[in-house]
């Protein structure tokens, strides 16, 4: 039995037209060539979505997808999302979007367009995952960009069923995760019972880890994701979410679990343990506890540390997710898993694999 904790949609471009409500649909993203480009890129009101992205990463990623296409396909046609899962013996997947990702990480967005951009994407993937209810899971969005507007739309998905949302783990308009304007949003995870996840993205267009030093994809890949979950864990642990929500669950997706046993041994042992009483109103425990009891990680199953991490982690706070069909992971990844049986304690696949997402996620 596997539930893949971290599978992707890809948007076709055409949603927008269809989904977007009056008047925002003029607004509506597309493709174009810009700055003497070759590659068309998409765009969102006339200026590029993504944020310091060469042309010659555009033409290696195209590259890419072209050898991968029935993968990006499948990333749009729910029958064929279905294919692929029994193909990699998935048996139920949480779906995650792809470009609405990048399209709500714009710092500078209307935050009236980043509602219309979330309620439409948040249709159509309810109509995408009516296919097979039972075996596509969504994962919808919220408008970040309008903490007034957060509650409606985590509401408005939990009256679906779905069980989780996604959010980035950068700030967003100067706020941080822990921002008193979030507060709600907070309240009403903890009392639908509904998880929130953070995903990272390379080249978005709000403040990320390596983005002020760095120009390649190669160094703002490696930094983001798990720069971004590192500071996002401290965000929701110093700001006193963690403390104040004991239900919330939280989940670090698409980062790998390396960057963990160092982070909570430096957040333990350095910083609470000589540095806490700034923040002792928020921080009443080792952060190390807050993370076995409320938060998930998930694991790439090549990490060549996974025995020493489930040592000292322990194995009830990992997952598992493909990545699918995104062009950065393998294709085959599932086929990493078997080796894993050998190398992990008796038992603990089992949970990664089924029974820790099906607590995450309330499955």
């Amino acid at each position: 039995m596997l539930i893949d904790a971290d599978r992707h949609v890809v948007e076709p471009i055409e949603l927008w037209k269809q989904y977007l409500e009056e008047p925002f649909r003029e607004h509506a993203p597309y493709y174009a060539c810009v700055g003497g480009r070759q590659t068309p890129r998409l765009m969102l009101n006339g200026e590029p979505v993504f944020h310091k992205i060469s042309e010659r990463a555009v033409r290696e990623l195209a590259a890419v997808g072209a050898r991968r296409g029935d993968e990006l396909w499948a990333g749009r046609d729910p029958a064929l999302q279905i294919r692929a899962m029994d193909r990699s013996r998935i048996d139920i997947a949480l779906l995650y979007p792809t470009n609405t990702l990048f399209l709500l990480g714009i710092d500078t967005i209307d935050p009236a367009l980043a509602g219309a951009i979330t309620r439409a994407y948040n249709r159509w993937l309810h109509d995408f995952c009516a296919y097979d209810p039972a075996r596509l899971r969504g994962v919808g969005v919220v408008n970040v960009h309008d903490p007034a507007a957060m509650v409606d739309d985590l509401e408005r998905v939990a009256a679906w069923g779905w069980k989780a949302v996604v959010l980035r783990p950068n700030p967003v308009k100067g706020r941080l995760l822990s921002d008193p304007a979030h507060e709600p949003f907070w309240d009403a995870c903890e009392r639908l019972g509904v998880a929130v996840a953070l995903h990272e993205g390379a080249h978005a267009r709000v403040p990320t880890a390596g983005a002020d030093r760095f120009e390649t994809r190669f160094a703002l890949h490696a930094c983001s994701h798990p720069m971004e979950q590192m500071m996002a864990f401290l965000a929701l642990v110093e700001g006193g979410v963690l403390e104040r929500h004991p239900g919330l669950r939280v989940a670090f997706l698409e980062a790998g679990c390396g960057w963990l046993p160092y982070w909570l041994w430096r957040l333990d042992e350095v910083e609470y343990r000589h540095l806490s009483g700034e923040v002792a109103e928020n921080v009443r425990r080792k952060p190390s506890e807050y993370f076995r009891r409320q938060c998930f990680v998930a694991i790439e199953p090549d990490e060549p540390y996974l025995p020493e991490l489930i040592r000292h982690i322990g194995e009830d706070n990992l997952l598992f997710g493909t990545d699918f069909p995104h062009l950065d992971h393998d294709s085959d990844i599932t086929g990493k898993l078997a080796p894993l049986e050998r190398e992990l304690p008796g038992g603990v696949l089992g949970k990664i694999l089924w029974d820790n997402p099906a607590r995450l996620y309330g499955l």
